[in-house]
């Protein structure tokens, strides 16, 4: 059996990642491979039960330090239902943000708290995925994007532009940091411009 992958979509609210997560994964569905695609906070009954603590409702309603706590409850249900099962079979799993989500929203652009985030994933994750997409594009048009969705998951969104520039330097710092991990990609482009770039990489990192 060959081993898993393990890809993870990042950027700021609007940015297009989860349409690039789902594009990934019908792509690779389409050429037979074996394809799990979920999505934090969430991915398993525990964890979205927490989504919903985190992104709805007043944007004070936690202080950093709860949500650091509560987005690692939901990525140790999320590690251990969905993650780990599919990689230990062989399948490529896709997930809409992971761990350096919450390195930048709470580690970085809502309280200096970086080495309390790096320490709870040590002690309780310690995983990490094997090829990170960053999709990247400016905070103003990403927040407009975001807003326009009227999902009833704005929580994030209503903190304001600020908050987004400051996670857009937040996750490009990160690229920065691991250039073997993580891959940043324009999201600026048509979006069907963008998933055959990101298609493209990916089927290098599998056939290289």
């Amino acid at each position: 059996m060959q081993p898993g992958l393990f890809v993870s979509f990042e950027g700021i609210d609007g940015s297009g990642k989860s349409t690039q997560a789902r594009a990934l994964a019908d792509h690779l569905r389409g050429r037979g491979h074996d394809v799990v695609l979920t999505r934090e906070p969430g991915g398993s009954d525990g964890a979205e039960a927490i989504r919903r603590l985190l992104v709805e409702g007043d944007p004070d309603r936690w202080s950093p330090e709860t949500e650091i706590l509560l987005f690692n409850a939901a990525r140790r249900d999320h590690v251990e239902k969905t993650i780990q099962p599919a990689l230990a079979r062989g399948a490529i799993v896709i997930t809409d943000r992971f761990a350096d989500s919450t390195r930048v929203y709470q580690g970085v652009a809502r309280a200096s708290l970086r080495p309390l985030v790096d320490q709870l994933h040590d002690l309780v994750i310690g995983l990490e995925p094997d090829l990170s997409f960053v999709i990247d594009m400016a905070a103003d048009v990403a927040l407009a994007r975001g807003l326009a969705r009227d999902s009833g998951e704005d929580r994030f969104e209503e903190l304001g532009l600020g908050f987004q520039q400051a996670l857009r330097a937040g996750f490009l710092d990160l690229a920065r940091a691991a250039p073997e991990r993580f891959c940043v990609i324009d999201g600026a482009r048509a979006s069907e411009v963008v998933a055959r770039d990101v298609a493209a990489r990916i089927e290098a990192r599998l056939h290289g």
